[in-house]
């Protein structure tokens, strides 16, 4: 007979033998480079010239100068209004109406309904960029101009008069399903007894849904937003390709003012303290969402 202890043993071996892996893979991939994106942060690091070869610890140097730098500031308050027009209010709000559109039995089509939102999910961010590239277009033969014309306006240019409201757009229009198929498993979890007992008792469709399921969904809710508000602050691609940050920098998110000071400018150390400060605000926003959400970590 195998003793407690080495039961305990052998389990305890086994559990390191399959969560090994992932530990390491973790270590690797998340931990060393964070870890070394951090040491960066206090250095003057660069791509080229002497700072390459024989980079110099400046402490608290890089922060200072990013915590005072108007760019920089800037840049933060930009990525604030996209996460929160885009991904807070825009997908969250159309992701929940079309998942309760789709839970609807009088809805006819609700394949072709879920296939249009889903579609912008699978298309590549490149094809992407180039679509919007197309829509947006300020010549004559763009789309969007094509659109207007009919109704006997002229060309606009978008991109360069509202480019916020462009990349907000664009990125609502990448992110709804992600938000639809979220929400509507969590809502099929909430008990057809209490829906319907509420409207027994003469409570609206509104009421219903504010007092009964969105209480019953607020876990999934916040997870969301959580995990939307993370990848909406890293997109880089689909608004660097659209806009390269302009016109100016009205659209100059943090991520690209990264890419360009660690890149463009060869700021390794400047771009890594940038990265620093923005893994700090997320971070803190992550806290935020999960006490909102009453969900213990």
């Amino acid at each position: 007979m195998t003793s407690p202890g080495a039961a305990r043993v052998r389990q305890g071996g086994n559990l390191a033998l399959l969560l090994g892996p992932s530990v390491l893979l973790i270590g690797v991939f998340v931990v060393a480079p964070t870890g070394y994106g951090l040491y960066l942060s206090f250095t003057n690091t660069q791509l080229t010239g002497f700072a390459a070869r024989n980079p110099q610890y400046v402490g608290l140097d890089n922060y200072s100068y990013l915590l005072g730098s108007d760019d920089f500031l800037e840049s933060l308050g930009h990525t604030g209004n996209f996460v929160l027009w885009s991904a807070i209010i825009g997908q969250t709000v159309l992701g929940m109406l079309a998942a309760l559109l789709l839970g609807r039995k009088w809805l006819r089509g609700k394949g072709l309904f879920g296939a249009a939102v889903l579609l912008p999910m699978v298309v590549p961010e490149v094809v992407a960029s180039l679509t919007w590239a197309s829509v947006l277009s300020p010549r004559d033969d763009g789309t969007l101009n094509r659109l207007i014309g009919l109704f006997g306006a002229g060309p606009v240019a978008a991109l360069q008069e509202a480019p916020m409201l462009c990349i907000v757009v664009v990125n609502i229009w990448r992110g709804i399903a992600f938000a639809m198929i979220m929400f509507q498993a969590a809502l099929e979890d909430v008990p057809d007894e209490l829906v319907e007992a509420s409207r027994i008792d003469g409570a609206s469709a509104v009421q219903v849904f504010r007092y009964v399921t969105l209480p019953l969904i607020r876990g999934p809710v916040f997870l969301y937003l959580l995990l939307t508000t993370i990848t909406t602050v890293g997109v880089f691609g689909l608004v660097y390709f659209l806009t390269q940050g302009g016109p100016g920098a009205a659209t100059q998110l943090t991520s690209i003012y990264i890419f360009e000071r660690a890149f463009q400018y060869s700021q390794i150390g400047l771009g890594s303290a940038a990265s620093v400060i923005l893994l700090v605000v997320l971070l803190v926003l992550g806290l935020t969402y999960v006490r909102l959400a009453k969900v213990d970590v």
